[in-house]
């Protein structure tokens, strides 16, 4: 398994072009192996994230099997002129072999927070409607909702911390919510448009279930994972 980090230059219009557009992301990410691995859900596939910091840079994270190589990332959207490469490729399989069951790590997960839904009108027995949770409130709900089955706990927020009576129970903020719709090009099938709502948590848990917990960093969490979602990337815990 591989991390790779790409810094986007945001003069260029190619770059402002991949940024602007998550199918075209989609595909420049995907170009960077000559066979992307399957997508059927029994083992690691290719992640991709982008994240703004508060200097305006704009970065690619990508969690994958095997090693990319973003030399076309480079001369559309980078700095071909500069000696290194342009990005920065990290093995990614001895972190994963480190972590253990406890520890406690901050992360942050860019998501797509979705539930089923029947409208009024619906008949009875149709099919369930998937559409996105529009407020934060909702979004942390869906993210607790799934943390032990992805093998972790967020960690609780200690009383004297919370800002609020409730709501403010976890050390867990949702940030950067962006609703995103495009069509997809007349080769594909169906040609229909795509919506979903990306939304970034940031936060601090602890490890409850190895294997799990693995299988969320190398596979993802939620839908929308070729758009961008699912995501989860870790750091050390800071001194507060």
């Amino acid at each position: 398994m591989y991390l790779t980090r790409f810094r986007f230059n945001t003069a260029r219009s190619g770059a402002r072009r991949l940024l602007g557009s998550p199918h075209l992301m989609h595909g420049a990410v995907s170009m960077a192996f000559p066979e992307p691995p399957a997508r059927d859900g029994q083992g690691p596939r290719v992640l991709w994230r982008l994240d703004s910091d508060h200097q305006a840079r704009t970065q690619l994270y990508i969690v994958s099997p095997h090693q990319p190589d973003l030399t076309h990332l480079v001369e559309q959207a980078g700095w071909p002129t500069l000696d290194e490469p342009g990005w920065a490729t990290f093995a990614y399989t001895g972190f994963l072999g480190a972590l253990a069951a406890g520890d406690i790590w901050s992360f942050r997960l860019t998501a797509n927070p979705v539930h089923d839904i029947r409208l009024p009108q619906d008949k009875p027995g149709a099919r369930t409607r998937r559409t996105a949770h529009r407020t934060p409130r909702h979004q942390l709900r869906w993210l607790l909702e799934r943390q032990q089955r992805a093998g972790f706990e967020v960690l609780p927020k200690a009383p004297d911390k919370q800002l609020t009576q409730f709501g403010d129970e976890h050390e867990l903020i949702v940030r950067d919510q962006l609703p995103l719709q495009f069509r997809r090009p007349a080769a594909e099938r169906p040609r229909q448009d795509v919506r979903f709502t990306k939304v970034t948590f940031d936060g601090r848990l602890q490890i409850t279930d190895l294997e799990a917990f693995r299988r969320t960093l190398t596979q993802g969490l939620g839908k929308a994972k070729a758009y961008g979602c699912g995501l989860m990337t870790l750091a050390p815990v800071t001194p507060q």
